[in-house]
């Protein structure tokens, strides 16, 4: 599909979800009928190789806003893992309870150059995983001389959203049955030089750590694995 094509649909799809927005309007929180969540307790500080590192507080960025994360997002949790090699990764989680179109998760590929940051590549990947294929996004950033690799995912609702149309079809799918989603950024990064690597320990971290939970809490973090 060619890129006319594309911001032809984009298009279509942003007036279909804006006749929708006022034909169904959604009255119900998904979050409503799900547990509530808690990061601080979800995320475990030991999993895998990896273990909490509370003395690297210095080195966690976190490039989103403050005044957008309060107005986006519900619960943030940001911690360092370090593993036995020494090799730190940065996790940033953003959850926000209400998904519509007027609080939106804020990306990566926004956050960090409003913070100085200079984007250097963003490609869409698939995480192979035991639990399925994990559709992320590499952005490659770099701040002077430091170098770092963002591996990244959101979801709307119960789908990991990795393009505008998957979004718009997902947020679409919900105005159907009425509903609210909810929505979550889930973000690992690391101070690397050498952008392969750093993306494969990316992987390997993110596998540890979802293996480390329960499949509903799987759920919750990396949605039903796969785009629609």
């Amino acid at each position: 599909m060619n890129l006319i094509r594309k911001s032809l649909l984009l298009l279509v799809l942003m007036l279909a979800t804006a006749v929708l927005a006022i034909v169904l309007r959604p009255s119900a929180r998904i979050t409503d009928e799900r547990p509530p969540i808690d990061l601080k307790n979800l995320i475990p500080a030991q999993f895998g190789d990896w273990h909490e590192d509370p003395q690297s507080a210095a080195y966690v960025v976190n490039p989103q806003q403050k005044e957008l994360i309060d107005r986006i997002y519900n619960q943030t949790l940001s911690r360092t893992y370090i593993n036995a090699k020494g090799y730190r990764v940065m996790l940033s989680i953003a959850y926000g309870g209400d998904q519509s179109d007027s609080m939106q998760v804020h990306k990566p590929e926004v956050c960090y150059p409003a913070q100085g940051f200079q984007l250097l590549n963003t490609t869409a990947a698939t995480l192979a995983s035991p639990f399925g294929p994990l559709a992320v996004k590499h952005v490659d950033t770099r701040l002077g001389q430091r170098r770092e690799p963002v591996t990244y995912w959101t979801t709307v609702g119960d789908q990991i959203v990795q393009s505008a149309i998957n979004k718009k079809l997902v947020e679409m799918r919900f105005r159907f049955t009425g509903k609210i989603p909810d929505g979550l950024l889930f973000r690992v990064s690391s101070i690397d030089p050498e952008i392969a690597r750093a993306y494969a320990i990316h992987a390997s971290f993110i596998n540890q750590l979802l293996a480390a939970v329960t499949p509903e809490q799987r759920l919750r973090l990396a949605g039903s694995f796969g785009t629609i």
